[in-house]
């Protein structure tokens, strides 16, 4: 699954500690997300869709083979 987190951070310009403080997890979650290695909850990718203001679908997308 990729992302474009690390994008939409930027937008905000929010580091990976703030925006972990944010919706409650850990800088190396936010690291691990971004660069692909872990695939966030349900519950955790609305949180981010939140902070973001954009629907989960604009965050993440399914890869060939998914």
């Amino acid at each position: 699954m990729r992302n474009n987190l690390r994008v939409e951070r930027a937008v905000l310009r929010l580091t990976q500690d703030e925006l972990a403080r944010r919706i409650g997890v850990s800088r190396q979650t936010i690291n691990a997300m971004e660069a692909g290695k872990y695939v966030p909850s349900t519950a955790l990718a609305l949180k981010l869709a939140q902070v973001f203001g954009k629907p989960v679908e604009q965050l993440f997308a399914l890869e060939e083979g998914d």
